[in-house]
């Protein structure tokens, strides 16, 4: 990977452990020039990974989601946003209720970072149109961000679109009066669920009572609002390649 790849990040700001905010900054650029070069851009997509993801993995997945969205045609830049989702003991089952607990406090508290992102660079863009793609824990990291930017009226339809793959954040999130309004509210144009019912990560996690009905496995469950759609997939497993893989169009 010659080419650096922008990436909003928090890495460093929350213990790994416990989920305690260890730094008070809101995020960092990197590298700063590239960021500069994106003002003024028609269309910018974010790539939120999930749990279990160093920086470089934070990276690999932003790269697998630009080569598809290029695949697809989509020619705008995608950039990553990477934050602590490597918490400890993540890779052994004694301790994943517990990673994933400390993950879920990280990912909500990066919420409030990302949205401070985008309020700051719409401000410097204002026409630029923003998308966000998470997969897994990220649905929580971008839930929370559109929480945080509601806090707002002048947010209204900032973000254009809101796209989730094996979303963690629960089943009745689309249909929800609290949440929906948020939605409603901060999405310009569409929130696109891809899920699986053949995801073996959330049906583990759903079995197990670790998330109870992730929305990234049977969809969305009550009357959803209008700006919300869903698609079942087939992807071969939870990673993230696997659901860029069957992604048939974008935006």
């Amino acid at each position: 990977m010659s080419k650096t790849i922008p990436r909003i990040s928090t890495r460093g700001y929350y213990d790994l452990t416990t989920g305690k905010t260890i730094k008070k900054n809101h995020y960092f650029l990197y590298p700063k020039k590239d960021f500069k070069k994106l003002i003024g851009v028609k269309d910018l997509t974010i790539m939120i990974h999930g749990l279990r993801n160093d920086n470089a993995g934070a990276i690999a997945k932003t790269v697998i989601a630009k080569n598809r969205l290029r695949h697809l045609g989509y020619s705008y830049p995608v950039i990553g946003y990477s934050y602590d989702s490597n918490t400890a003991g993540a890779h052994l089952i004694k301790h994943a209720k517990r990673a994933l607990a400390t993950g879920q406090v990280i990912a909500k508290k990066n919420g409030k970072n990302l949205s401070l992102f985008i309020q700051e660079f719409k401000k410097n863009s204002p026409q630029t149109k923003i998308r966000l793609m998470g997969h897994s824990l990220g649905s929580q990291v971008i839930l929370s961000t559109i929480e945080n930017l509601a806090r707002h009226s002048k947010n209204k339809g900032i973000l254009e679109s809101v796209y989730f793959f094996g979303a963690s954040i629960t089943e009745d999130v689309p249909s929800s009066k609290k949440f929906g309004k948020l939605l409603n509210m901060i999405v310009s144009k569409k929130i696109m669920n891809f899920f699986s019912p053949d995801d073996e990560v959330l049906a583990w996690a759903n079995t197990h009572k670790f998330v109870k009905g992730p929305l990234g496995l049977n969809g969305a469950t009550g009357q959803t609002i209008t700006k919300y759609h869903q698609k079942q997939v087939r992807p071969k497993n939870h990673r993230f390649a696997s659901y860029a893989a069957v992604l048939g169009k974008f935006p």
